[in-house]
C-alpha cells in the first residue's frame, strides 16, 4: 500500500463512514422514541453544502427512518445500499433490497417512511433539497414541521400550537 493510500483520502474526497453517527432528531417527546433506533451521518453538511442535503442513514432491526411524511417544497430520493427495508407508503407497504431506490416529488403528498423489519441492519442513501419554507405533514401523528430560515426546524401540533 502507498503512503498515500494509507494516509486516506484528500479534501474535498472523504469516507462517508468516517464521520460520526446520531440519531438527534427535531421530533418532541414523546414523539421522540419511535425514532431512536436509527443513525443519520451528515454527509452534505460535512462537505460544506447548502443547496441539499445527503445523508447516510442506519436503521437497526425495529427502527424507521422517521414517521410518515410528506414534503411540501422537498424532493426526496432514498437508495437502499444494504439490508431489506419496508418503505410505506400511501399506497401500502412494499419490501425494498440492496440496489433499489425511490423518490418522491415535492407536493405530492405521498407521505412516507422506511422500516427495517429485518434482523440486520438497513442502510440508506438519503438526498435531499433544502428549501426554506418547506411544510412537512405528518399523517399519522399529531405533528408539523417547517423549514425556517434559519435552517432549524420547528415542529408544531397540527393545531399550530407549539410542543
Amino acid at each position: 500500500m502507498s503512503d498515500e493510500a494509507a494516509r486516506g483520502p484528500r479534501a474535498p474526497a472523504f469516507d462517508p463512514r468516517a464521520l460520526p453517527e446520531s440519531n438527534a432528531t427535531a421530533y418532541p417527546p414523546p414523539l421522540r422514541d419511535a425514532n431512536m433506533m436509527r443513525w443519520n451521518r451528515r454527509i452534505s453538511r460535512h462537505a460544506g453544502l447548502r443547496n441539499f442535503a445527503v445523508n447516510l442513514t442506519r436503521i437497526a432491526p425495529g427502527g424507521q427512518s422517521s414517521y410518515r411524511h410528506a414534503h411540501s417544497r422537498h424532493d426526496e430520493f432514498v437508495y437502499v445500499l444494504r439490508g431489506e427495508a419496508v418503505l410505506e407508503t400511501d399506497a401500502g407497504e412494499q419490501v425494498l433490497s440492496a440496489g433499489m431506490c425511490a423518490g418522491f416529488t415535492a407536493g405530492s403528498g405521498d407521505a412516507h417512511r422506511f422500516l427495517n423489519r429485518s434482523a440486520e441492519d438497513v442502510e440508506l442513501l438519503v438526498v435531499g433539497d433544502v428549501f426554506p419554507g418547506d411544510e412537512v405533514s405528518y399523517p399519522d401523528v399529531d405533528m408539523q414541521g417547517r423549514l425556517q430560515e434559519d435552517g432549524s426546524f420547528r415542529i408544531l401540533h397540527k393545531d399550530g400550537t407549539p410542543y
